[in-house]
């Protein structure tokens, strides 16, 4: 080493002085803090990119919530200028008084209850029937989800045709066998028929998302599961479902959602007849609002409507998805 030193010394020529080596940073230390000028940038790049979808969920979501509460105390036709007849809570008062209203409301839960208990089910097999090997499952899988594709007036126009009385497809295959009925002009029918289009229109779209978490589940476990002497129902409830519990509860969130909203399939099918029988809360809104003029009466349904959406959204992502939503932000804090 110092005759490492000495020949350092030889090649150097005489009279320059040798720079310093720079020092190697010491083993643990931590990294210098960014400057507060680097962390105000920072700031102000995240608030710019921010910026323009803060301006649009202001103008498209919250200023429309804010007029709709305001205008529901009052009455109002929505067409002359600001509302100035102010009449407190006698919208709501008119709207839980009413019979048509209250139907909505019961209709809505029957078509919960159906979604959850048939559709949803019904979605979950055929996502574990196309999730086996199978000759043409593609083909099949993009069979199923086709119907969500297509829009809502698109559908309830399809339907409306098969299902009309005058020659529909319904009836001439059911007439067969005696079944023909005005599937949509009757009032015990239209509502199982109803849930039928809605069966076809949305369905697939559940099963798409059921088969998407089953194929995120590992072959390996539901493998070992077998190894050690589960039968295929066993694998099934008691590794597969729990595994597809988070796809599930979503499916269920925007199910429930979808039908507290159901609006444009009812329209076109039906326009909420006969005799109201068929009649949601969007659909009452509707009618009071672009039919009567009543404007300050369908916001006062609307916000009854975003109300109930609100509270269950909470009440179930507090209670239900709640467990989900704590394992994604501690998987999100560990990647850090």
């Amino acid at each position: 080493m110092r005759a490492a030193q000495d020949t350092s010394r030889l090649a150097s020529p005489p009279g320059e002085r040798r720079a310093p080596s720079p020092a190697a940073p010491a083993a643990g230390a931590a990294a210098p803090r960014p400057s507060r000028g680097h962390r105000l940038r920072g700031r102000l790049t995240i608030a710019a990119f921010l910026l323009p979808a803060l301006l649009l969920f202001g103008l498209l979501v919250l200023a429309p919530i804010l007029v709709a509460v305001y205008t529901s105390v009052f009455k109002w036709n929505g067409l002359r200028g600001l509302p100035d007849d102010f009449i407190g809570t006698a919208n709501f008062e008119r709207m839980f008084a009413d019979e048509v209203f209250l139907g909505d409301l019961w209709r809505g839960a029957v078509l919960i209850v159906l979604s959850l208990a048939v559709q949803l089910p019904f979605a979950l097999g055929v996502a574990m029937l196309l999730n086996q090997r199978m000759r043409g499952r593609a083909v099949y899988r993009m069979i199923f989800f086709a119907p969500y594709i297509l829009s809502e007036v698109i559908t309830g126009v399809l339907f409306s045709m098969i299902l009309s009385p005058d020659g529909g497809l319904a009836n001439l295959v059911l007439g067969t066998v005696g079944l023909e009925s005005d599937w949509l002009s009757d009032p015990s029918t239209v509502m199982p028929s109803l849930f039928l289009v809605m069966t076809w229109k949305y369905f697939g779209f559940h099963m798409i998302l059921y088969l998407t978490g089953r194929q995120g589940i590992p072959h390996e476990v539901t493998e070992a599961a077998q190894i050690d002497g589960a039968g295929s129902w066993q694998v099934f409830r008691y590794v597969t479902l729990p595994l597809l519990g988070p796809t599930i509860r979503i499916s269920v969130f925007l199910s429930v959602i979808g039908a507290i909203q159901l609006f444009d399939l009812v329209w076109v099918l039906t326009g909420g007849g006969p005799a109201h029988s068929s009649e949601t809360m969007a659909v009452t809104m509707f009618q009071f609002g672009f039919k009567r003029y009543q404007v300050g009466y369908a916001n006062a349904i609307s916000v009854v409507m975003f109300a109930v959406s609100l509270v269950f959204a909470l009440v179930y992502q507090r209670y239900v998805m709640r467990r989900d939503t704590e394992g994604a932000i501690t998987a999100m804090r560990s990647q850090r």
